[in-house]
């Protein structure tokens, strides 16, 4: 139970690697609250899951495209819990699309969630951390470091997040407060499905095949390295972005996507 009696928030924690997460830190007794945008009913399904397995699940609504709506919960977290230990910022969203068709409401939107949401998180919650060794953990992507067709615009937000994990690291530690990040390779979740629609069984299959482990990464694989990065055994870890992807990007895996 390497969390209990901590307090957690999970951004887009109601599925994909958002729900794995936090059911790995509810299940080591985390109080855990799941942000999400629009599916309540998903978030409540998933805060559930999280008290059944031995924590407390508590959905809570952030839409990071809304300053107002990030302050509105964390003022909600200050009022209920009054403090906080682990922060994971997982939401993203974007326009999947050539950088040469974005629009400029692409950029702001992609960079709104992924940046400065990401910033207002950390602004607001590290108050809430001290005194109390906290965690701050983001989730960036395989496209912050690999071409990826049509993901430009989330690639380079990414990349920025990748780089305020390094300076909220070196701002945030003399506080006590460890920042880290990691970047999944491909992962099987729901929404890579949809989004990659009836490509999805060949870029499953070509990243199994390209990976030193034989598969494609799972929402738990990603959480298990989270909870290590929220842990005291990440301790000495100072703004690291970790890349967990079984080892694809020592096989050439940008080949995989057609360049």
């Amino acid at each position: 139970m390497r969390f209990a009696g901590q307090v957690a928030i999970v951004t887009g924690g109601s599925r994909g690697i958002g729900r794995a997460t936090a059911l790995a830190l509810g299940t080591e007794g985390a109080q855990v609250w799941i942000g999400f945008k629009q599916n309540e009913v998903a978030a409540q399904e998933v805060a559930a899951a999280v008290t059944a397995a031995g924590g407390q699940g508590v959905p809570v609504r952030i839409d990071l495209e809304s300053a107002e709506s990030i302050g509105a919960a964390f003022d909600r977290l200050r009022a209920e819990a009054g403090a906080l230990d682990l922060l994971v910022a997982n939401a993203a969203a974007t326009a999947f699309k050539p950088l040469m068709e974005s629009k400029a409401h692409n950029l702001d939107r992609t960079f709104q969630i992924t940046v400065k949401g990401f910033l207002q998180l950390c602004q607001e919650g590290a108050p809430l951390m001290a005194g109390r060794q906290g965690k701050i953990v983001a989730v960036s992507g395989y496209d912050s470091i690999r071409y990826i067709p049509g993901h430009g615009t989330l690639g380079a937000a990414k990349a920025a997040m990748e780089a305020m994990v390094r300076y909220l690291a070196v701002e945030l530690a003399p506080e006590g407060i460890n920042v880290n990040g990691v970047c999944p390779g491909p992962v099987a979740t729901d929404s890579a499905r949809l989004y990659a629609g009836p490509l999805w069984a060949e870029i499953e299959s070509r990243v199994s095949a390209a990976t030193p482990r034989r598969r494609i990464g799972t929402a738990e694989d990603v959480a298990k390295i989270i909870a290590f990065l929220c842990s005291d055994a990440a301790d000495w870890l100072c703004g690291q972005t970790l890349v967990c992807d079984g080892g694809l990007t020592l096989n050439g895996g940008a080949a995989l996507f057609g360049r």
